[in-house]
């Protein structure tokens, strides 16, 4: 499994975000797809079609086992480091209801 830290994320990049529905109403990436983990599986078919897919969740552990399962679905993912508690403390844009937050 590869692991990227929030900086090597682009500000424009799509990213899976498999946190649960309330942590998403917080607050999330711009451009993110939001699939809770658990949810996953019978949602496979919505994952964005990029060249490397960088995944989330609050601080990585989530995402980590999101990315474990897709790797071996034979998706290119990434697990992004400190999840989104790292990108908000990296002063990272966050949306809400459509509405940039930071």
């Amino acid at each position: 499994m590869t692991d990227i830290t929030v900086s090597q994320v682009p500000d424009d990049a799509v990213i899976l975000d498999v946190r649960e529905q309330d942590e998403w109403d917080a607050g999330h990436a711009p451009n993110a797809v939001h699939i809770p983990l658990s949810e996953l599986p019978t949602r496979i078919d919505e994952l964005p079609e990029v060249d490397e897919l960088p995944v989330v969740c609050r601080r990585g552990g989530r995402s980590a086992q999101a990315v474990a399962w897709l790797e071996q679905q034979g998706f290119d993912v990434v697990n992004v480091e400190g999840g989104m508690s790292a990108w908000e403390s990296a002063g990272k844009q966050l949306d809400r209801d459509g509405a940039t937050i930071i």
